[in-house]
């Protein structure tokens, strides 16, 4: 069975290329928002890492990621953060507050597979 990837971007270009993309080795959801994105949660969907933007409308990266971190269901599952900002203040935030990994765009999209993959390794999923 194939495994679960989240992605949650407000660009449609970048949820259709990480669908397109991871497509081929993972079953990949997308949401527009991370406000979409934590109804899909809530719904009981559990799934093995989520890729989510920092700067999206109604809740952004941070508030999701902070959504996530406070839950007890959802506290587990690995979230590697994009952003546009390359700053190493705001990779920091965000590793702070618990994210796995922080990726800037425009990113290498086989990158992005290699790091999903490692990361599902090294939790044994």
């Amino acid at each position: 069975m194939k495994k679960k990837i989240l992605v949650i971007d407000d660009e449609l270009s970048i949820r259709l290329l990480l669908e397109n993309f991871l497509g081929k080795e993972y079953e990949v959801v997308t949401k527009k928002d991370g406000q979409e994105g934590l109804k899909y949660l809530e719904e009981g969907v559990m799934p093995d890492l989520i890729v989510a933007d920092l700067q999206m409308p109604n809740i952004d990266g941070y508030n999701f990621l902070k959504n996530v971190r406070a839950s007890g269901f959802f506290k587990h599952i690995p979230v590697i953060m994009l952003s546009g900002i390359e700053s190493s203040q705001e990779r920091v935030k965000c590793l702070k507050m618990g994210a796995d990994d922080y990726i800037v765009k425009p990113f290498n999209p086989e990158e992005l597979s290699i790091r999903i993959n490692n990361i599902l390794k090294r939790i044994g999923k």
